[in-house]
């Protein structure tokens, strides 16, 4: 299973993860909100994708990530059993961050009609276990059997492009991806994005 987002992701410290999720977190306009046992950090385009991270009290973390194009989209269908399959193999302590809590633009709850119970929605369910990241082997079973791009479909690899994880990630970094989007009318405009950056940047300290 390679995939150059999920290598570089995999040899990533812990601690520069969460500051490159914290910093996108700030950019998206998310709001970070501490739930119990853990604290979220979110990414979305505005356009109904996104990247949802749980980094949990005790060291593990959970990722999902969606995009409402892909065959994953499984808020579309509205099927829950598929949804809660998708978490096998996550711990039940990080499932539980996403089980029976309330919505939020990033993650829609899928409902169970014959208990009431709800779960967050995600194309993609990844975890980290305190040393290593891992493929919920839900996903993975789903995408064997269904014969699907698993970094593709799920949304991983545009959901994380923006985390430049094997890449620098500076103020620096993110004005030239600006720049080449053409975000910018003039060197004045570039120029300004760039100090506010540089003060994003330095309230979730160096890399």
């Amino acid at each position: 299973m390679s995939n150059a987002i999920w290598d570089a992701l995999s040899v990533t410290p812990l601690p520069e993860v969460r500051r490159r999720a914290a910093v996108l977190d700030e950019l998206a306009g998310v709001e970070p909100v501490t739930v119990p046992g853990a604290h979220r950090l979110a990414w979305n385009d505005g356009g109904g994708q996104s990247a949802v991270w749980y980094f949990a009290e005790d060291g593990r973390a959970l990722l999902l990530t969606f995009d409402h194009e892909s065959d994953l989209n499984l808020y579309a269908e509205d099927d829950h059993a598929l949804q809660e399959s998708l978490y096998d193999g996550v711990p039940e302590e990080l499932v539980a961050l996403v089980r029976d809590r309330p919505e939020n633009y990033e993650s829609l709850n899928l409902t169970d009609p014959a208990t009431g119970r709800t779960i967050h929605y995600a194309g993609g369910v990844f975890w980290y276990d305190g040393t290593r990241w891992q493929v919920s082997d839900g996903l993975a079973e789903y995408c064997r059997r269904e014969d699907e791009d698993l970094f593709g479909e799920s949304g991983f690899d545009y959901c994380l492009t923006d985390y430049r994880f094997g890449q620098d990630f500076t103020p620096e970094t993110v004005v030239a991806m600006r720049d080449e989007d053409g975000e910018y009318q003039d060197e004045r405009e570039r120029e300004a994005d760039l100090i506010g950056l540089r003060e994003v940047f330095a309230r979730h300290g160096a890399a």
